[in-house]
């Protein structure tokens, strides 16, 4: 009996986890907790260069992996996240037709986490890290509409 509860238990949580939409991190920053999530409305992950150029690029997937290539083109696997509070809202400081975020990140050798500003252009389509490295991307909530000939 007390494996059919643990079971039925361990199910449960199973699901409600499968089905939660952010998921949160805790990390430690100079002795106080913060917390970061991949997921904040717009599509963060990707491939980020300087305008025009190839390298040195700024990769962020989806699962909280990427790698940060320095300007000597030398590369570091890193974890990342953007700030937000403990319940998965992001942190951001609102602009005229812009939102800024804190982007962590830390390399796969290290404890110590980083931080840098990653910036969305809203009118340009454009997200930014470091305010050189640069991707374009589409708005979820523009996705299938199209434009009224009206």
């Amino acid at each position: 009996m007390k494996f059919l509860h643990f079971l039925l238990l361990t199910l449960i949580f199973g699901a409600a986890k499968s089905y939660s939409q952010v998921e949160v991190n805790a990390i430690k920053y100079r002795d106080r907790e913060r917390y970061i999530t991949t997921t904040i409305g717009y599509p963060a992950p990707g491939t980020y260069a300087p305008a025009g150029k190839k390298e040195p690029i700024f990769l962020l997937n989806p699962d909280g992996t990427g790698v940060y290539q320095y300007e000597d083109l030398s590369k570091q696997k890193i974890n990342w996240g953007i700030e937000c509070t403990e319940e998965g809202v992001p942190v951001f400081k609102e602009g005229f037709n812009s939102a800024s975020y804190t982007l962590w990140y830390r390399t796969n050798d290290s404890e110590e986490w980083n931080y840098t500003q990653f910036s969305i252009h809203f009118a340009k389509k454009k997200m930014f890290i470091m305010g050189e490295r640069v991707k374009d991307y589409e708005d979820y909530n523009d996705l299938g509409k199209t434009p009224s000939n009206k």
